[in-house]
């Protein structure tokens, strides 16, 4: 199965929750953000007590070879575009930035790197809030034997993509065709 078909089984199971758009934004083919606003009061609304914001800003590409030159290029640029959509202010809470790669091959080497990927960022000493970032690769040039695999049908991920295992498995395994 090409690259932008996988991408295309993968974008509905974000569209529930997220607003997904595909755009024409070289690496990315597509983004889904999400943005949560939640208030507290104290029996009547005009004792406002808190805003709390959240947001999550998604990024998908694909690539044919992930080596670990590609995977700081497309991390470093992700992260870029997702602090510069982050507005934060007293009630925002966290505002996290996610990469979702799908390639044919991931190197040794990036596979590692993954692991280690750790970016994060606060905001007046947290008390504006933080931002992680989340990594995600498929890797989907395995063919059938992404099913004997240890590491999961060749899902990796860093400590804060651990979250996007479950979904991203779910979907691979609706990909039969390989």
């Amino acid at each position: 199965m090409e690259l932008p078909q996988v991408i295309e089984k993968v974008l509905p199971a974000f569209e529930r929750y997220y607003t997904v758009k595909k755009v024409s934004d070289p690496p990315f083919c597509a983004q889904a953000e999400f943005r949560s606003h939640n208030e507290q009061y104290f029996l009547v609304r005009s004792a406002h007590i808190a805003d709390i914001d959240s947001n999550e800003f998604v990024y998908f590409t694909t690539i044919e070879n992930l080596d670990t030159h590609a995977l700081e290029e497309l991390t470093k640029l992700a992260w870029e575009k997702g602090l510069s959509l982050i507005k934060p202010h007293s009630g925002h809470r966290n505002s996290d930035v996610t990469l979702i790669i799908i390639a044919e091959k991931v190197d040794d080497e990036a596979k590692e790197a993954i692991k280690k990927t750790k970016l994060y960022k606060s905001y007046k000493f947290s008390f504006w809030g933080w931002s992680n970032f989340k990594l995600a690769v498929v890797e989907v040039g395995n063919g059938n034997e992404m099913e004997n695999q240890t590491e999961k049908h060749g899902i990796y991920y860093n400590r804060f993509g651990k979250d996007y295992r479950k979904l991203l498995e779910k979907n691979i395994f609706c990909l039969k065709s390989f």
